[in-house]
């Protein structure tokens, strides 16, 4: 049976007394601090007899683990929220792990939604070392699929109107609202007696994170100038479309890694010169490598053979090294095996950087070495610079560094394929960001008006 340490006992009994009165209780717990186990801790002092724990799918042998070793007087069930449309029972407890999954607005997720109508008269135990990492408008739907939330609003929009500073901005075909600032001096005192924090420093946690960035020559270059130049490139047998900003800002991220996914919906890789940098920058270290799209992992198999699993049991046992997509390894596992993170890519989120940094961490363990690998070129170091900053890397930011300034003479179809609208019949266009439907009368109107406002 294991031993919980001293400040777990401590945050079960105060978490406790918070899960009795207010029947939510939110473990805002850094990674590796042990807030799973504090959690089956908790879900056993408080006498449930059937518990559901939802987490991602590469974290449920751990925590199933740790339930194995808690021995509590309860049955569990884990499973993946994209799962949980499958699971036919009734439970007296619910635990939801990396709960900012939930914090999408202005309208909340499939899963959220799910998540909501099934256990929402449920008591739940809410766990997350990131809890609103990008903005304090992540926190609405996060409460509001407990029917005990103490926020009184039942929708998003409602809520904003009291706790966001609502503004406009504008995506190039239009003003839309923009719900990123939230008021938190407001949101704080509602939401605190719910909310246990708990850092790594607090629990002796004396880990550095050192984090290199390592370039490397690769043969896409000039794909990308050309891409960016002329939008699309046509082979013999595929053809790489970039007719709007969202593709093209897809196509360029994929090329600065060696892969690429034609038109056609086939998938290559274009350049191995990643995955040759890394075995041999690398060939004394057990490492962990994660990568961004399928094809890199193509990449690295055929470089490293029979040195490479992507299965956490077999990396844990042997002295292969291991591949993990960054969106399915960045939560809910650790990696104190390897001697280092590798990044073949780098994703456009901040929470996936912020997460993605702390998979090597233990309390033992006094410093962390990640590198990045960056093309020469690429969109990599651009990607990079924003997530430190805690900014996602979005469709503005890739336009401001990759799209030609505005032209004097811009054409129709050019404003068009600028802002992401495409041609779906004789008279009908549609905005492939926010799926608007335009007619050829009202989106020339749009045009004109741009040309107006731009002194075109």
């Amino acid at each position: 049976m294991i031993q919980l340490r001293e400040y777990q006992k401590e945050i079960s009994i105060n978490g406790l007394e918070i899960l009795k009165k207010f029947k939510i209780l939110y473990l805002a717990m850094e990674v590796r601090t042990g807030k799973t186990l504090t959690s089956l801790h908790i879900s056993d002092l408080y006498g449930a007899k059937n518990v559901l724990f939802a987490t991602k799918k590469k974290a449920i042998p751990s925590i199933l683990n740790d339930y194995k070793l808690l021995n509590p007087n309860y049955q569990i069930t884990v499973i993946n929220d994209e799962s949980l449309h499958k699971v036919d029972d009734t439970f007296d407890l619910v635990i939801h792990d990396e709960h900012h999954r939930f914090g999408a607005y202005p309208k909340p997720n499939k899963s959220a939604k799910l998540f909501k109508q099934n256990y929402g008269n449920l008591p739940m135990i809410f766990l997350s070392g990131t809890p609103f990492p990008e903005s304090y408008s992540q926190v609405f739907h996060q409460f509001w699929i407990s029917k005990q939330s103490p926020f009184i609003e039942s929708n998003f929009y409602k809520w904003a109107k009291n706790y966001v500073n609502i503004t406009q901005r504008n995506l190039g075909y239009g003003m839309v609202n923009d719900y990123s600032d939230a008021n938190f001096k407001k949101i704080k005192p509602i939401i605190e007696p719910y909310i246990i924090t708990f850092t790594q420093a607090k629990a002796g946690f004396e880990t550095n994170v050192k984090e290199t960035v390592l370039y490397c020559d690769i043969n896409t270059t000039n794909l990308i100038k050309q891409l960016t130049k002329d939008l699309v490139i046509e082979g013999k047998e595929e053809v790489i479309l970039a007719d709007t900003a969202v593709k093209l800002q897809s196509k360029i991220h994929q090329l600065s890694s060696g892969t690429i996914k034609f038109e056609s919906g086939n998938s290559k890789v274009l350049d191995y010169s990643k995955a040759y940098f890394i075995a041999e920058k690398f060939k004394d270290k057990k490492i962990a490598i994660f990568y961004k799209f399928k094809e890199e992992l193509e990449a690295i198999r055929a470089v490293f053979k029979y040195k490479l699993t992507t299965d956490l049991t077999e990396f844990n046992t042997s002295d292969k090294n291991i591949a993990l997509q960054f969106i399915s390894g960045r939560e809910g596992i650790s990696l104190k095996m390897a001697d280092c993170l590798v990044a073949y890519n780098i994703d456009f989120s901040a929470t996936t950087y912020f997460q993605f940094k702390d998979r090597l961490t233990t309390k033992e363990r006094k410093e962390n070495n990640l590198y990045w690998i960056f093309s020469k070129g690429g969109i990599e170091e651009k990607i990079y610079k924003a997530v430190q900053n805690k900014k996602s890397y979005t469709l503005n930011l890739f336009k401001k560094d990759f799209m030609k300034p505005i032209k004097k003479n811009l054409t129709f179809y050019e404003y068009a394929v600028t802002n992401d609208i495409v041609k779906i019949s004789d008279y009908t266009y549609k905005n492939m960001s926010t799926y608007k439907i335009y007619s050829y009368k009202e989106l020339n109107k749009e045009y004109e008006l741009f040309k107006k406002d731009h002194g075109i």
